[in-house]
């Protein structure tokens, strides 16, 4: 398919995991791809593996976006889709009773305040054209409560909901779309370092799954790719769940 074909495409947190599997997934679509990371050596792998144009970011910065999306508008000459997803889950961010504020403060700056910026200094641009689409990465932890918390990666995905739906009342008869994603636990270097390397860890949260496993990276994508195209026309101010059923389960399959 080629949804996308032409459209620009604006992907933060795009050298691993969800941003690289979605900036395939555009690229075999036929979008014009920006990629942003704070990482320069992985992210310019990924737009060269991808053939799209490399930005050095640190989005929790407002010059840094600010540039991001002018290097987009002033390169291709638009900015149609905005997929915010950078985010850190650090080891530090665990328990409200041992998370300090110096870690507090570091898991909203980067995962939520960075959301505030990017939508913020894409909107115009799609004021301008008239339509777009904003695709923010929120979480199944955004709906769902967990006793083994991170309580400030929980609170800063239950802070991009919260302000995905408003953005997306507020600019839809601009023609512009915000939708929430909130996928499942997903087989990404990050969650392998986190849960998958211990057995136990890991199987605690996959019992919870109706599907029993983790999800692809590519499947994420899939869903992204769909809330940036047309065939998602008649969607904003979605929580759009990519979860393998966990917030749907009361009683999982043995």
């Amino acid at each position: 398919m080629q949804r996308l074909q032409d459209r620009v495409a604006v992907i933060t947190g795009a050298a691993g995991g969800i941003g690289l599997a979605t900036a395939k997934r555009f690229a075999e679509e036929g979008a014009k791809l920006v990629l942003a990371d704070l990482d320069e050596a992985a992210g310019r792998r990924a737009a060269e593996e991808v053939g799209g144009l490399f930005v050095q970011a640190d989005v929790a910065r407002e010059d840094d976006v600010v540039r991001m999306f002018a290097t987009a508008f002033d390169e291709f000459g638009s900015v149609d889709i905005a997929f915010n997803n950078a985010g850190i889950s650090p080891a530090d961010d665990d328990s409200i009773l041992t998370t300090g504020l110096d870690a507090w403060r570091r898991v909203q700056e980067v995962n939520l305040t960075s959301v505030y910026l990017c939508c913020k200094h894409a909107i115009p641009y799609m004021q301008r054209q008239g339509k777009g689409s904003i695709i923010n990465t929120a979480s199944f932890v955004a709906v769902m409560g967990s006793a083994t918390s991170q309580i400030s990666y929980t609170a800063s995905k239950g802070g991009v909901l919260a302000m995905t739906r408003e953005l997306g009342v507020q600019f839809a008869r601009e023609g512009i779309r915000v939708n929430a994603l909130c996928p499942g636990p997903v087989d990404t270097p990050l969650l392998r370092e986190l849960f998958a390397k211990d057995p136990e860890r890991a199987q605690r949260r996959l019992v919870h799954v109706p599907l029993g496993r983790f999800a692809r990276a590519e499947e994420i994508a899939a869903a992204v790719a769909f809330l940036a195209s047309d065939d998602a026309s008649f969607v904003t101010a979605a929580e759009f769940l990519v979860d393998g059923g966990i917030s749907g389960a009361y009683v999982t399959p043995l």
